[in-house]
């Protein structure tokens, strides 16, 4: 299999130990059946109208995004693995929000640079000193991870801001249920369905103490436009709550309240899907009209609980990043249980001057970039690409970190031909609350859908996968 680890087949051939059941299934399967299943699947996105945006150099395209029928398994043993990795690392991350926006001890203690915060485009000064209800900062986390092995696991990068995609987790497995329900009588699959409202459960538990009774919460969206729409909309219906953009919100009397038919109604909870600069006119960027003028001021005052909290962003700039061993070390007592992809920070002279000599081996990223925008793939890039990333790097050496090109695991898609595996990654969903860190059993498998590519992102053509934790 090119000397990458397939997680459904060894290398004789035969199935691994997850994958027997639907093996079995799969090979009692006729092709022309399944290829219509396939065809069938895409109709159902279509009609439910899963899109996404992409931002062109004109205007944002509407697309669909693949889906493949073929499972993407994980054993309970595994994914226990995992849930103890991934909650040791968010655990880490709030207290280091913590820190950051208050003592700064891990900066007094010189494990991490006073520049890489203060000097840091995501650290927001308006935050020190403010400590969000129940100390959760960072409410909702999507931790990207990449496997290399039977039991190596990666964690790629660390979304702490707004992290999208639970809803293509949801109709993914909605779609399998629907057109395979005799595969879930076979398999023992952990469910995913009731993130929707353990959600809600979650971010009402984050509501400031003052807050009685059941908290009002809502969900902000910067409109119809954004790439994820589709998932604001879905997730607000799901949880029952209002979808609001901030024309609907005002601050009255020291509440941020939503205009109902009732007249204004105060908000307790906002799970806001607006980016920091344009959350609040008056003390961020002057001219955003998808926030909120005085938000920031209520919310430093107590008056609401926004998730996730102002100032996350800081948490999965790429260069912290590089910092995330010393940093679930510094506030766990422990050493990670989920491993760092080794990273070049291209800010030190040193480092620069390796990724200039091996850029043509490594991967390329911008320290606040996402999406799969802005990055290099050097063994896929031409020389005149690689001679204009050069020039960059040159020029702003602080915006960029890179980091070895990994040997991503392959999960087989259905291509026309049979089975054919693709590289994949995967982003489980944590929710966070003052009493609990719950991770959804599964997330989001992305595929790269083209032979060969290591770019899994919808955006940059690639498609989903249902992702199935077994029972045991």
């Amino acid at each position: 299999m090119g000397g990458y680890f397939d997680e459904m087949f060894s290398e004789d051939g035969s199935w691994r130990g997850p994958y027997q059941d639907i093996g079995q299934w799969f090979n009692s399967q006729d092709a022309s059946r399944l290829r219509a299943k396939h065809r069938e699947a895409e109709q159902v996105f279509r009609l439910t109208g899963i899109t996404f945006n992409v931002y062109g150099k004109t205007e944002a395209e509407e697309r669909l995004i693949p889906f493949d029928i073929m499972p993407r398994i994980i054993s309970g043993r595994e994914w226990q693995r995992l849930e103890k990795g991934i909650e040791q690392r968010v655990r880490a991350i709030n207290a280091f929000l913590h820190d950051i926006y208050h003592r700064q001890e891990i900066v007094r203690a010189g494990r991490v640079p006073a520049e890489m915060i203060a000097g840091n485009e995501a650290f927001l000064p308006q935050m020190l000193g403010v400590s969000p209800p129940g100390q959760v900062y960072t409410h909702i986390v999507g931790i990207d991870l990449v496997r290399t092995g039977p039991d190596e696991f990666f964690v790629l990068e660390d979304n702490a801001r707004t992290p999208s995609g639970v809803s293509y987790m949801l109709e993914n497995r909605e779609t399998m249920l629907k057109m395979f329900p005799d595969l879930f009588t076979v398999n023992k699959v952990r469910n995913v369905s009731d993130y929707p409202r353990n959600l809600r459960r979650s971010l009402a538990a984050c509501a400031p103490a003052w807050a009685s009774g059941e908290p009002t919460v809502a969900v902000l969206t910067p409109g119809i436009y954004n790439s994820a729409y589709y998932e604001h909309a879905f997730l607000a219906d799901q949880m029952g709550v209002e979808l609001v953009e901030g024309h609907d919100l005002r601050v009255h009397e020291g509440r941020v309240c939503m205009r109902t038919t009732r007249g204004y109604q105060p908000i307790d909870v906002l799970y806001r899907r607006v980016d920091d600069e344009f959350l609040d006119p008056l003390n961020f960027n002057p001219d955003s009209a998808l926030g909120v003028p005085g938000i920031l001021d209520v919310y430093r005052a107590g008056g609401i609980t926004i998730a996730n909290a102002p100032g996350t962003g800081i948490a999965d700039d790429k260069a912290i990043y590089s910092y995330m061993p010393e940093i679930v070390e510094f506030y766990t007592g422990e050493k990670p249980l989920l491993k760092n992809v080794p990273t070049w920070r291209c800010s030190d002279p040193k480092s620069l001057s390796y990724v200039l000599d091996h850029l043509s081996e490594l991967v390329v990223k911008e320290v606040h970039g996402s999406g799969g925008y802005g990055m290099l793939i050097g063994p896929a890039a031409s020389k005149k690409e690689l001679s204009a990333f050069r020039n960059k790097l040159k020029a702003r050496p602080s915006n960029y970190i890179a980091q070895p090109t990994l040997s991503l695991s392959t999960v087989p898609i259905l291509a026309r031909s049979g089975l054919a595996p693709r590289h994949v990654d995967l982003r489980p969903f944590v929710l966070v609350s003052p009493d609990e860190v719950k991770i959804t059993p599964g997330g989001l498998t992305r595929v790269a859908l083209k032979k060969g590519s290591l770019v899994v992102n919808s955006s940059q053509g690639g498609g989903t996968k249902d992702t199935w934790v077994l029972e045991d």
